[in-house]
């Protein structure tokens, strides 16, 4: 079997300046929270530092995901090179780039990701699902808390 080779283009408005996402994806608390929901977590947001989340996937295997960041230009663009393993196996290499643009005061965010897909392991379809996912839950780091609408 031979390695899959994909790429996907993501695309997500949000009602907010491009400091407050860009600082959405810089912040390990916010990060977390939208990214590594129910996972362990720790980043290091700088050029050379790595970012990592462990958790378990649908049936119960442990999942790695582990980042290094590449290029990091503030309130610009992020780049990153990362591998995802279940367990001991490499499931998937991928390359990953953030955009952040600014239009009319929101923020128009792309994520490209550029991925190696190992025979037997995560299938294309399945990253861009999950990533969509992450993305709609970044949404709500922009959306205020029922605490805030009465204060």
């Amino acid at each position: 079997m031979s390695v899959t080779h994909s790429t996907y283009t993501l695309e997500r408005r949000y009602p907010v300046p491009i400091e407050r996402v860009f600082d959405a994806w810089a912040t390990p608390e916010a990060r977390k929270r939208w990214m590594a929901q129910g996972a362990e977590h720790s980043q290091d947001f700088r050029v050379g530092g790595h970012e990592t989340a462990k958790g378990f996937d649908g049936e119960g295997r442990p999942l790695t995901y582990e980042a290094e960041y590449t290029e990091i230009i503030p309130n610009e663009r992020i780049l990153t090179t990362s591998t995802l393993r279940t367990g001991d196996v490499l499931s998937t290499v991928s390359v990953t780039s953030v955009e952040f643009h600014a239009e009319d005061g929101e923020t128009l965010l792309v994520v490209t990701e550029h991925g190696m897909y190992l025979p037997g392991q995560e299938k294309p379809e399945w990253r861009e699902q999950g990533a969509a996912q992450q993305l709609d839950t970044l949404a709500k780091e922009f959306t205020p808390t029922s605490s805030e609408d009465e204060g």
